[in-house]
């Protein structure tokens, strides 16, 4: 997948931050699928339900960059938890994204403050595909198959529950 991690216009910075896609997809490799990522990659998000979504790590530019791009499927149990050093409006844009997704951005505390469901594909070659940003700042972003956040129930205001390796 490929992002477009830009600070709100709101948040009064004056630059745009526009991740080198390309260049992450053919460092880190087109279409590797999630059971090839190395164990320590893996974050285990429990839902208050005690549903467990396992979630690979997007921690650097780099991984944040290539996210899910060019993948053909994504297990129900299975996403992505994007990490940022600081929370702002982050926009995310699905650009080179085979899966359908659902979106949940949460803050600094792990509580859902936007969700996107049944975000669509996009293809385009140029870089045409719509940007999606929350309407409160946030610190995460988790990405699942479409349709999960509804079947476990993930609205704002519901806190997930994961722990982040030591740096």
């Amino acid at each position: 997948m490929s992002y477009e991690l830009t600070a709100h216009p709101l948040t009064q910075l004056s630059h745009k931050l526009v991740l080198p896609c390309l260049a992450a997809f053919l460092i880190l490799g087109a279409g590797q699928a999630a059971s090839e990522s190395p164990p320590d990659q893996w974050i285990m998000v429990k839902t208050p339900k005690g549903d467990t979504i396992h979630a690979e790590l997007a921690d650097t530019m780099q991984k944040r960059a290539q996210g899910l791009m060019f993948r053909s499927t994504l297990a129900r149990d299975r996403g992505m938890l994007f990490t940022f050093g600081d929370s702002h409006l982050w926009a995310i844009w699905m650009k080179n994204t085979r899966i359908p997704l659902d979106i949940l951005w949460l803050d600094e505390k792990k509580i859902i403050v936007h969700v996107e469901r049944n975000v669509p594909i996009c293809t385009r070659a140029d870089d045409g595909c719509p940007a999606y940003t929350p309407n409160q700042n946030a610190a995460y972003v988790l990405e699942v198959a479409a349709g999960v956040a509804d079947e476990l129930q993930l609205t704002r205001s519901v806190t997930l529950h994961f722990v982040l390796p030591s740096p």
